[in-house]
């Protein structure tokens, strides 16, 4: 099984996760003081000098760099050697963990969403197609963008050095729908029929203008790689509440050519690996290297990881490495996903209209309509955070057939996910969020036509909506210049995003931390505040 966090160098187990290698000195850590002895340690030191500490000269020959550090300096040499090894599991003590229930044991707050489905719309979807109508733009369509509008904001390389931003009002039709008035595109028809559900932010905003820092930013709270994200955040503090499903799953869309997703997105970062996203495929092996080799029964695998966690914890009891737990819970996660897997993502049995509520490319395994209805049968498993990414909203060119396109796919498909959610009773405890890293420019990138235009990246201002899970169904947050370019009103920053996210969940976003290097991390870094607007 591959768990996703990427260790390439790990070794891999059929029918078991891959895992981290050791150290380059063989070993997971270095402790001054000698544990209890046992068989697999007296094996393992055959041959090595053995005597108690501080009771004289020991010979030099033979020594290895870690019995010699050890050794010498009271072990202090030893301990030095552990940090810059693997600082993480030279503190392992000060970290500890609850099992199944997660490092909180219960949240902070009474919790209104029990659990999270994250449509998350790669490359960015243009706001101004959407749902923030603009009808300036098409009044002054073709003028240049004012200065007095962009203010020296920047812009990127690729609309930079325009000789000029023409301003570029969508080709879309807009209407009110429901009863708040929400502005909605003629591309989303479906979403329509449900705003009466959803919660807009149209004021949110972030410092990232390029597709990799922003996608990082939106997933981990932080535009550097090698942050925990959400997902492991909510698995670390909150647990699972299905013991034979990982409480972090990752549903991607095949064969959409856009900016690439990076495993590392639904990583665990600095967290134990047992809380990184397990991605579920399409097709014969929906989870990598889960399936026994041929030749070995369901009983034999049993007992070898009976023996495997023998061993790794004699492991455990000498070097406190906090890795080994992670890595016998995935072992064990592993052999119970064999059973369960093949269960949860058969939907055969589903009745026609659920099908026929989702779309046409619901029987297609893999398409975001198939991964929708696979996300709700998951979110009934008891899965706590359920990713899903697609891939294609990065039109900087020819807008008008990429995103009808990009439309088409994903609208019947995450209304219906709103309506199936609320008609099973899930949707008041199931958080539902859509949204991409960033918005587009009110400008077109590029040449400006009647039928075709592009856009840029544009930071300081998109949309996204949440349903369900606490929030507030019928609400609009936040608002933008008639321009479509600077919010006015109610601004939203990311980590606020995030804070307000953890708070739905029964989570304090400033007590939920890990220590890592010295500090204590969190989500939300040192920012964020919860948007109470959002709230019910």
């Amino acid at each position: 099984m591959n768990l996703d966090r990427g260790h390439e160098a790990g070794a891999s187990l059929p029918g078991s996760a891959r895992v981290p290698p050791a150290s380059a000195e063989g070993g997971y850590g270095v402790t001054a003081v000698r544990p209890p002895e046992n068989p697999a340690t007296r094996r393992r030191d055959a041959g090595a000098p053995r005597a108690p500490l501080c009771t004289g000269p020991l010979p030099a020959a033979g020594l290895t760099r870690r019995h010699f550090l050890n050794r010498f300096g009271m072990g202090l040499g030893g301990i030095a050697l552990a940090h810059l090894l693997n600082p993480l599991r030279a503190v392992a003590e000060e970290q500890t963990y609850h099992g199944h229930a997660g490092i909180l044991g219960a949240p902070h707050f009474p919790a209104k969403a029990k659990r999270v489905i994250y449509l998350f719309m790669a490359g960015g979807p243009s706001q101004l197609e959407t749902f923030d109508y603009k009808p300036t733009l098409n009044q002054r369509n073709g003028e240049d963008l004012p200065e007095s509008v962009r203010m020296g904001q920047r812009l990127t390389g690729m609309s930079g050095n325009q000789a000029i931003l023409p301003l570029a009002g969508s080709i879309f039709k807009f209407q009110q729908h429901g009863k708040a008035g929400a502005w909605v595109s003629e591309l989303l028809p479906h979403t329509a029929k449900v705003v009466d559900d959803l919660c807009f932010i149209r004021s949110l905003y972030t410092e990232a203008i390029n597709h990799d820092p922003a996608i990082t930013f939106m997933q981990t709270g932080s535009q550097l790689s090698g942050r925990p994200s959400i997902g492991s955040w909510l698995s670390y503090g909150l647990g699972t509440d299905n013991e034979n499903l990982p409480a972090f799953v990752v549903l991607i869309t095949p064969g959409k050519v856009d900016q690439p997703l990076y495993a590392r997105l639904w990583g665990s970062g600095f967290l134990p690996s047992e809380y990184q996203g397990v991605q579920f495929r399409s097709g014969k092996e929906p989870v990598l290297y889960l399936d026994n080799p041929a030749g070995i029964s369901a009983d034999s695998r049993r007992s070898m990881l009976g023996r495997l966690r023998e061993i790794q914890e004699f492991q455990k009891a000498e070097f406190g490495d906090p890795e080994l737990d992670a890595r016998i819970a995935q072992y064990e996660m592993a052999f119970r996903l064999q059973s369960s897997v093949p269960e949860v993502i058969d939907n055969s049995k589903e009745p026609d209209s659920v099908f026929d509520l989702y779309g046409p490319d619901a029987r297609k395994p893999g398409t975001f309509a198939s991964n929708c209805l696979l996300a709700r049968r998951l979110a009934e498993k008891g899965v706590k955070f359920i990713q899903l990414y697609h891939q294609g909203w990065d039109q900087h060119g020819n807008l008008p057939k990429g995103i009808a396109n990009q439309c088409r796919e994903t609208d019947q498909p995450a209304a219906a996910l709103i309506t199936d959610l609320k008609q099973r009773g899930l949707l008041e405890d199931t958080l539902v969020i859509w949204g991409g890293e960033f918005g587009r420019t009110n400008y077109s990138q590029g040449k400006l036509t009647s039928t075709d235009y592009g856009r840029d990246h544009h930071p300081r201002c998109f949309t996204v909506w949440m349903a369900g899970g606490g929030t507030k169904p019928g609400t609009i947050l936040g608002e933008t210049c008639e321009f479509g370019y600077n919010i006015v009103r109610d601004p939203v920053h990311v980590h606020d995003f995030h804070a307000t996210m953890l708070r739905l969940l029964g989570i304090d976003h400033e007590r939920l931390t890990y220590k890592y290097q010295g500090r204590r991390f969190r989500l939300t870094d040192v920012f964020g505040k919860v948007v109470e607007g959002v709230m019910a």
